[in-house]
């Protein structure tokens, strides 16, 4: 499934998300020649229809003689283009496949072809060397742009703190990107709003033109007031049983319509999600870090009313109904300065 080049195809750049398909024919490993190695990773359309990556990429590239501008590369890049398949329907992904971010090393999938791949990558980059990882992505919900660290070490911290002062840390989702690459060079992900917007592109754009002109890590702390660290503690979910909506009736939660408001802020307890149709208990489920259903440690039901039993901060609540059931409703953060190195 994997394809592997030592240069950008004629004309690549000029194509938009949705015709990589037809110009690539599969997920593409491209390995460019810069003056420094070893070379920066970022990976791109994980999900389909999350397209600010490769808009970024498009502007970034075309600067430098790689994609037909004038200046040398400052540091050796490979660019990993994943699910072109689903990218031309835009869409996060196709009935039948896989996530393409939880099939990564780490994961519970092992034997899927997309889980194959994503280790025929991992090992590639292993074989080469690494300087640090970027995966770009978009939300769905309305979201500040954020980067999120799998590990509280310093060069970690530096390279998220470089785009956004809003740093997430996180051990769940895992079969991820940046989980699997933490393990090989200090890896970011970076959430850069929704994929219509042109200042993520333009953002992302000059942090990974910062990222290649980077000589090394910082070794030493980020300082306090130049970060804002969450960590997140729960991943919300819909069974796939429980209807639901936003503002709807006839469902059996009806969640606020203007959930998305609510997206990093901390939240006090007692706050109202939405309404539950009787006997369903919370009727959404709450996974903690291990895996553990937790949904009565932070949500209760009070005259039909759901509501937060902890003071929390939620991230990715979306509206979207195909994304909640392919991913989930929302994670669940708490800050966490306190814990830093």
């Amino acid at each position: 499934m994997l394809q592997e080049l030592d240069s950008l195809p004629a004309g690549l750049l000029a194509r938009d998300a949705h015709e990589l398909a037809v110009a690539l024919g599969a997920p593409t490993l491209i390995h460019l020649q810069g003056r420094r190695s070893p070379a920066l990773f970022v990976s791109v359309l994980m999900h389909g229809n999350e397209t600010t990556g490769w808009e970024a990429i498009r502007q970034l590239l075309s600067d430098y003689r790689v994609g037909g501008g004038s200046r040398e590369l400052p540091r050796s890049l490979t660019l990993y283009i994943g699910n072109v398949a689903a990218a031309a329907q835009g869409v996060r992904r196709l009935a039948g496949q896989p996530d393409y971010n939880r099939v990564w090393p780490g994961g519970d999938d092992r034997d899927s072809p997309e889980a194959q791949m994503m280790r025929q990558v991992v090992e590639c980059m292993r074989s080469r060397g690494l300087f640090a990882s970027v995966d770009v992505h978009n939300n769905t919900g309305l979201n500040p742009h954020y980067a999120c660290v799998n590990r509280l070490d310093y060069p970690f911290l530096h390279l998220a703190a470089l785009f956004s002062r809003t740093v997430v840390y996180f051990t769940r989702p895992t079969g991820v990107q940046s989980l699997a690459m933490s393990r090989l060079c200090p890896a970011v992900t970076l959430e850069c709003g929704k994929p219509d917007q042109s200042f993520g592109v333009s953002h992302v754009r000059e942090y990974l033109d910062a990222c290649l002109h980077l000589s090394a890590h910082p070794d030493h702390p980020v300082a306090a007031q130049d970060l804002d660290l969450f960590h997140t503690v729960a991943t919300v979910q819909v069974p796939e049983s429980v209807s639901f909506g936003f503002g709807d009736a006839g469902v059996d939660i009806s969640l606020a319509a203007d959930l998305e408001l609510l997206n990093f802020r901390e939240l006090p307890r007692g706050t109202t999600l939405g309404r539950v149709a009787p006997g369903l208990g919370t009727g959404l489920t709450v996974l903690d870090e291990q895996g553990a259903e937790v949904s009565e440690r932070y949500l209760e039901v009070s005259g039909g009313e759901l509501r937060l039993r902890l003071p929390v901060m939620p991230s990715m609540i979306t509206c979207d109904r195909r994304i909640i059931r392919q991913d989930c409703f929302c994670y669940l953060m708490e800050r966490y300065n306190d814990h830093l190195p």
